[in-house]
């Protein structure tokens, strides 16, 4: 477990072999992996695409979910996967004999669903070897409108109660996870630049493997991160899905050596 920008973090990624990242605080997963022990306690997770290594779990969840009486969850999964996912839960109540209860929800870029929590859902169009979108939790806060700095509390009231909204609303990624991708989602999407906390998929980070060999397996290199250093305005990033050709001891010392400070000092790689 980790605390980045305030967000406490659990999971696990390995390039290939699961990816499952849990926001227990905000009760919510990105992708299911094989489903570990503590997933099963969260009621919704939030599917970047159908890879086994992203979404095998997903009927065990429901399964496990239902052995513990913990309610049916809710899983968010890309439109154009709606209808196979369906399709999968079909096959597994037929082998269970059981109902795997659940609710399914359909998203695509430019829509909208809101957590119970009330942070909003919002997917963005990730670049991968097959479908694939990335999420960010977008916080709304109501705060004093700028113009309006200095009025006394008296002053606010007799606005309200003449009918004028003195605050605007104020909204925050705060936490993004781009799923599987090129490393041009960073340059195409604000809200990735912006997150408080970004989640990034780096699977490959020295010559091992070239830059165009990643790019082939629709994947982001560390190179393409050191080249586009400014870019990043996140208060914290955890780098994950690295391939398993690294030891643990390798990313750090691959981290720290080729990473600019500047971007270093708010890296933390998820081993």
């Amino acid at each position: 477990m980790v605390r980045l920008a305030g967000i406490e973090v659990r999971g696990l990624s390995r390039g290939g072999l699961e990816t499952c990242i849990d926001l227990p605080e905000l009760k919510v997963c990105f992708d299911i992996g094989r489903c570990p022990s503590e997933a099963v306690a969260r009621p919704t997770v939030l599917f970047t695409h159908a890879h086994m290594d992203h979404m095998g779990g997903i009927a065990y969840h429901a399964a496990t979910r239902s052995l513990y009486r913990l309610g049916p969850a809710t899983y968010v999964v890309p439109r154009e996967d709606q209808e196979a996912v369906a399709a999968l839960f079909d096959a597994w109540r037929r082998l269970d004999r059981s109902d795997l209860e659940h609710q399914l929800v359909a998203l695509s870029p430019g829509e909208e669903w809101t957590l119970p929590n009330r942070l909003r859902v919002r997917p963005f169009r990730s670049y991968h070897s097959v479908p694939c979108q990335g999420y960010g939790l977008w916080s709304v806060r109501r705060k004093l409108r700028p113009e309006l700095a200095g009025l006394t509390t008296d002053e606010i009231v007799a606005l309200k109660r003449a009918g004028e909204d003195p605050t605007v609303a104020v909204e925050t990624p705060e936490v993004v996870f781009t799923g599987d991708s090129l490393i041009e989602v960073v340059e195409r999407e604000e809200a990735v630049r912006r997150a408080r906390l970004l989640v990034l998929e780096v699977t490959f980070l020295d010559e091992r493997v070239s830059v165009d060999e990643c790019r082939a397996k629709g994947h982001i290199h560390l190179d393409e991160v050191v080249e586009r250093t400014d870019l990043f305005e996140n208060e914290a990033l955890l780098l994950t899905h690295f391939s398993s050709r690294y030891a643990p001891a390798e990313v750090r010392e691959l981290l720290d050596r080729r990473l600019p400070k500047r971007l270093r000092q708010r890296v933390t790689p998820l081993l």
